[in-house]
């Protein structure tokens, strides 16, 4: 296979501290997530998912090894750089949400495109397009105070998914969600994969970790295991070792 993944982690690591305080929280994962795929990131508190989430987003540098988005080394990206890969090529999905209430779902959606000086025009109708991907239709104007848990939930799937970006990252996404609605997210984020983003999934609900391609299971900062779901994904996985 020389199909590049959009995701590389090459013996990442991340640790704080140093001396008898140094706490390894990631220690050398190599993992690579391919467009196309979803994969989910398991293990207990502590293990080092939010870690491996904030490493691939370049919310957080590794302190040995490489992270690479579309080929591009994130540690050598200075931060206005690493800025501008994130508004264009990676969406976030927090369980905060994060979205600001003074803005309309729309406004809230088009607002990474605005900061890259897309043309106002433009960024709402990316935003409307994605608003309608994730079942909102008709509700770009409304508040987040005026939507419900799930419609806020949605809104902000539509904002990481906004535009041409094709790394997909989630943490807990359904956390807050009941069952149907958790459902329902979880839907958007697997078609969205299946269009060709490459998506990552931090949680630690077997029902969730069911809707990806592959399950990686993570035990004191190093992949304890990789379950494939699929034949596809079990190539990717033979690829990755």
């Amino acid at each position: 296979m020389t199909t590049e993944p959009v995701l590389s982690l090459r013996d990442a690591g991340r640790s704080y501290g140093t001396g008898a305080t140094r706490v390894v929280a990631l220690d050398a994962v190599d993992l690579d997530v391919y467009a196309g795929e979803l994969v989910a990131v398991t293990g207990r508190s502590g293990s080092g998912k939010s870690t491996l989430l904030n490493l691939a987003g370049g919310l957080d540098r590794p302190t040995t090894g490489r992270v690479l988005v579309e080929g591009q080394d994130l540690s050598a990206l200075g931060k206005a750089e690493l800025a501008a890969v994130r508004r264009r090529s990676v969406g976030f999905v927090f369980q905060e949400l994060n979205l600001l209430p003074t803005l309309t779902a729309a406004e809230n959606v088009s607002l990474p495109m605005e900061l890259d000086r897309v043309s106002t025009v433009e960024a709402r109708r990316a935003a409307d397009t994605a608003i309608a991907e994730v079942g909102l239709a008709g509700m770009e104007d409304r508040y987040p105070d005026e939507l419900s848990g799930g419609e806020r939930q949605r809104v902000a799937i539509a904002r990481a998914l906004v535009g041409p970006r094709r790394l997909l990252l989630a943490d807990e996404p359904t956390g807050a969600l009941d069952e149907l609605t958790g459902e329902a997210v979880m839907r958007v984020m697997r078609n969205r994969c299946d269009a060709g983003a490459a998506g990552v999934l931090v949680t630690h609900e077997p029902a969730l970790a069911a809707w990806a391609d592959r399950v990686v299971r993570l035990r004191d900062g190093r992949i304890e295991s990789v379950t494939a779901r699929n034949p596809a994904a079990a190539e990717l996985s033979e690829v990755v070792r």
